[in-house]
């Protein structure tokens, strides 16, 4: 099983909820999550978002509110 850096399970996250990835990959981030306290908090706040935002398809975001999401999270992460 891959075993991904945070950095990598930050650019997988909405696969996995999708369920867009393959096993293998959904169960490394899965022994990620269950290992790693702030992406844990990462994919709580991510899935927070989802829902107050009423789980609209990406692509019907607009590109710049998209954009500024995911940025806030990536920065987030960062710090």
């Amino acid at each position: 099983m891959k075993r991904f850096t945070c950095d990598e399970l930050v650019e997988l996250i909405t696969a996995y909820l999708e369920d867009a990835l393959d096993q293998p990959a959904r169960d490394g981030v899965q022994a990620h999550l269950a290992c790693c306290e702030g992406c844990v908090r990462y994919f709580e706040q991510f899935r927070a978002t989802i829902g107050a935002l009423g789980d609209p398809p990406p692509e019907k975001l607009p590109a710049d509110v998209r954009d500024r999401l995911m940025s806030a999270f990536r920065e987030r992460r960062r710090s």
